[in-house]
């Protein structure tokens, strides 16, 4: 299984979409998906028809049991969706009390990685959706990660909070001793507007080495597609927005190919 992490100092850059998306695309190459909401406010839940203030198995349960994950309970918390080939762990709203009870438990940077373990074989990928305050649920979600999937709307205060995301990565591989590939996916790209052209020239003078080649542009049919309860491309498989999913997606996977061929 290859675990992508999604995340970003900051809420409305595009972070649930980018899971939604993808996922949607890597099921539809005939890969078994999984996602994983670890935002309290559950959107990605939500996406997918279930209410995250009254979900009875959620992610919480994961960390209820002093640092360690029971034989066979992330199994019995996943729930299919709409997109057949994606399977979702949602989260719940008890996720927001996390940071004061697991204040001293030992082991509690690693839940996630612990729970994942469970299911390694069952799936090809798992994608997480993340809370952009930095706490528990983004560490375990670093820890885990194979890859970090950046999303930073094109637009000021948006290449600030990434700034912040990039010291908190900065901070999680010198303590868990390991590098976390990451890539910057510049989202709702709007070239009629000076200051998305702006930000997006600005992304590629200061990431070059780090920024996708492309941008998401603005598209409509995602906020659509998310009060329908399916993915993006099952709601309009040729729109502008999953146009250039499709193309970030091939892009992510030529990469890890080619990690994979270098380290052979």
């Amino acid at each position: 299984m290859r675990i992508w992490a999604v995340a970003n100092q900051k809420g409305g850059v595009g972070k649930t979409t980018s899971v939604a998306a993808l996922a949607g695309l890597l099921a539809e190459k005939g890969k078994r998906v999984l996602v994983v909401d670890l935002d309290p406010h559950g959107s990605l839940t939500s996406w997918f028809g279930l209410d995250p203030d009254h979900v009875q198995k959620s992610a919480f349960d994961l960390f209820q049991h002093q640092g360690q994950v029971p034989a066979g309970l992330t199994r019995s918390l996943i729930q299919p969706t709409s997109c057949a080939g994606v399977d979702l762990l949602p989260a719940s709203a008890a996720l927001a009390t996390l940071e004061r009870k697991m204040i001293g438990v030992e082991g509690m940077g690693l839940i996630v990685s612990r729970g994942l373990a469970q299911v390694w074989d069952d799936y090809d990928y798992a994608l997480l959706d993340n809370t952009p305050t930095l706490g528990v649920l983004m560490v375990n979600a670093l820890a885990a990660a194979q890859h970090l999937i950046l999303p930073v709307q094109t637009e000021f205060l948006a290449l600030k909070g990434l700034d912040r995301m990039l010291n908190t990565l900065a901070m999680i591989m010198r303590s868990q001793r390991k590098a976390i590939p990451y890539t910057v996916v510049a989202t709702m790209f709007d070239r009629r507007t000076q200051a998305s052209v702006q930000s997006l020239n600005t992304l590629r003078k200061t990431y070059p080495d780090h920024l996708w080649r492309f941008a998401v542009p603005v598209d409509t049919k995602f906020r659509d597609a998310s009060q329908a309860g399916v993915v993006p491309s099952a709601y309009d498989r040729d729109t502008h927005g999953v146009r250039a999913y499709r193309r970030l997606l091939d892009d992510l996977l030529a990469e890890t190919m080619q990690v994979k061929a270098e380290a052979q």
